[in-house]
C-alpha cells in the first residue's frame, strides 16, 4: 500500500530545472520538508508553491524558497534574499547596487554604508540604490525602521543588518519588476500579516439604504416619556366619612340675597299700585314751611 502511494505520488511530481539542475516536487514532499511553522498546508498551498518554484526558477532544497504556516491563518511563499540577489545578477541590464542603513547622529540625518552603526547613533530606516544601463536614473529606495521591526528576535539583535537587507530586496523588486515582482521575503510578509490583522481592521459604517434612515438619524433622539406616578391617597377613613356627608348640607344651603315668594308678590303689588306712597312724608315739609312763614309775618 505504501509502495502505491509513492509511486502515485511520484506520478504527480512536476519536475524542472534551476540553472541547470534538476529539481523535483511532489505535494508530499512540500509538506514534510519544505514547510515551517505549526500549521497544515493543504495540497492547494503545496500546488501554488511548486508553481513559484517552477516559473520562477527557485530551488527550494537551496533555501530558495519554502513555506510558513501557523495555526489556520493562509500559507505564505517565502523567498530568501540570496534568490533575490541570483536574479537581479542573472538580468544583463544589472550594473551594482549600493545599500545602507539611516541614522540620526548629533541631531542630523546621515545616510551610512553597510550595516555599520556608531553606539550613539538613533537607527531610524536604511536605504539602497540600484543602477541599469538602459535608465537614465539609478533606483533608489528609503524605507522606515519602526514599519518592518515587530520586535522579532533577528530585528533585535541584527538591526542594522535587518534593515539594510529589507532595504536591498524592496529596492532590486522595484528595479526588476518582471523578474521579482511575485516574490517576498520573511521581513514582507510579516509585515503584510501586522497591517492585515483583525484587531488593525475597523469596522465601516453601514450605508443607508433609503431616505428614511438619513432623516432618522439628522432627527435628535426623543427620550420615551416617563410614566406618571401614582399619589397614594393617605387621608384617614374617618376625615374621608364626614367630608362625604357634609357635602350635601352645603349643596342645600342657598344665598341669602335670594327673595321670598311672598316679598316678591309684596312688590310687585307695590309697583302695580303706583309705586312708594311719598305723599304721606310731604306734610310734614309743608307743615314746617307754613311755621317759618308765620314768624316772618
Amino acid at each position: 500500500m505504501a509502495n502505491e502511494v509513492t509511486k502515485q505520488d511520484e506520478k504527480m511530481a512536476t519536475q524542472f530545472e534551476v540553472n541547470g539542475n534538476p529539481v523535483k516536487l511532489s505535494a508530499d514532499v512540500v509538506k514534510n520538508f519544505l514547510v515551517s511553522g505549526n500549521g497544515r498546508i493543504t495540497d492547494s498551498e503545496a500546488m501554488m508553491f511548486i508553481s513559484l518554484c517552477r516559473y520562477q526558477h527557485l530551488n527550494p532544497f537551496l533555501n530558495e524558497a519554502y513555506l510558513v504556516k501557523f495555526g489556520n491563518s493562509p500559507a505564505q511563499q517565502i523567498v530568501s534574499k540570496e534568490a533575490f540577489m541570483k536574479r537581479a545578477e542573472q538580468n544583463p541590464h544589472f550594473k551594482g547596487m549600493q545599500a545602507g542603513c539611516i541614522v540620526v547622529r548629533n541631531n542630523e540625518v546621515i545616510e551610512t554604508k553597510g550595516a555599520f552603526v556608531l553606539p550613539k547613533d538613533e537607527l531610524v530606516g536604511g536605504w539602497a540604490t540600484v543602477k541599469r544601463d538602459d535608465r537614465d536614473l539609478p533606483i533608489t529606495v528609503q524605507i522606515s525602521f519602526n514599519e518592518f521591526s515587530k520586535g522579532q528576535s533577528t530585528w533585535k539583535s541584527m538591526p542594522a543588518n535587518m534593515i539594510r537587507k529589507t532595504a536591498i530586496v524592496n529596492c532590486l523588486r522595484e528595479a526588476f519588476p518582471n523578474d521579482l515582482g511575485a516574490m517576498y521575503t520573511e521581513e514582507d510578509a510579516q509585515t503584510q500579516v501586522s497591517t492585515n490583522s483583525p484587531a488593525n481592521d475597523q469596522k465601516k459604517p453601514e450605508p443607508k439604504q433609503n431616505v428614511a434612515d438619513l432623516v432618522n438619524d439628522s432627527e435628535p433622539t426623543k427620550k420615551p416619556a416617563k410614566a406618571k406616578k401614582m399619589v397614594k391617597d393617605i387621608t384617614p377613613t374617618e376625615s374621608k366619612e364626614t367630608s362625604s356627608t357634609k357635602a350635601p348640607q352645603s349643596a342645600e344651603k342657598q344665598p341669602k340675597d335670594k327673595m321670598s315668594e311672598e316679598e316678591a308678590k309684596r312688590a310687585y303689588e307695590t309697583i302695580k299700585n303706583g309705586g312708594i306712597d311719598d305723599v304721606a312724608a310731604e306734610p310734614d315739609i309743608e307743615d314746617d314751611s307754613k311755621e317759618q312763614t308765620s314768624l316772618f309775618k
